[in-house]
């Protein structure tokens, strides 16, 4: 069974951070939820995540960052850190197939199980199958409009679920 598909975007913009998310579950080709929430408050509500991948793996990830989180007083860059040298190097974590996004007052980054913590050079950030799409018509928004964070995050999963089937237009958006 393979759980697949989402969009999430992160965008920090004229001093605001928000991550957003669509609502789609998929199995194979089949939509089985249209409101899923797969953005979250973290560390007393100062970090949102949102995830990519496989349920079961994103919510043990959600987990062990909060963990990490509580672990460094709330240092994001350190929690993050921490985090994908375990992913990375434990037998278990290593099976995790998701991606996260998690971002504070401060920082955006996107964390794999590959060891990647990386943080982008514009603030703006997205994952999943549908986060290319998002990603481009975010950095344009950004960059050619007037808009702030939250519209930005909107209209560029609007866009991106008008393009990737694994996305649709329930979005979540939490903001900073």
């Amino acid at each position: 069974m393979l759980l697949r598909g989402t969009t999430i975007l992160a965008v920090r913009h004229k001093g605001q951070a928000v991550v957003a998310g669509d609502g789609q579950v998929t199995l194979n080709n089949t939509i089985m939820k249209q409101h899923a929430r797969k953005v979250r408050r973290l560390y007393h509500g100062n970090v949102i995540a949102g995830f990519a991948g496989t349920t079961a793996d994103a919510l043990n990830l959600f987990e062990r960052l909060e963990t990490k989180l509580e672990q460094y007083n709330g240092n994001l860059t350190r929690a993050v850190v921490e985090l994908a040298k375990d992913w990375r190097t434990d037998k278990i974590l290593r099976k995790l197939e998701a991606f996260l996004v998690a971002v504070d007052g401060n920082h955006s980054f996107v964390i794999s199980g590959t060891g990647d913590v990386i943080e982008p050079d514009d603030g703006v950030v997205a994952i999943g199958s549908g986060g290319p799409y998002a990603l481009a018509a975010a950095k344009a928004l950004t960059r050619y409009s007037d808009l702030d964070a939250k519209t930005v995050a909107q209209e560029a999963l609007k866009i991106a679920a008008s393009i990737c089937v694994y996305t649709n237009e329930k979005i979540i958006i939490e903001e900073l």
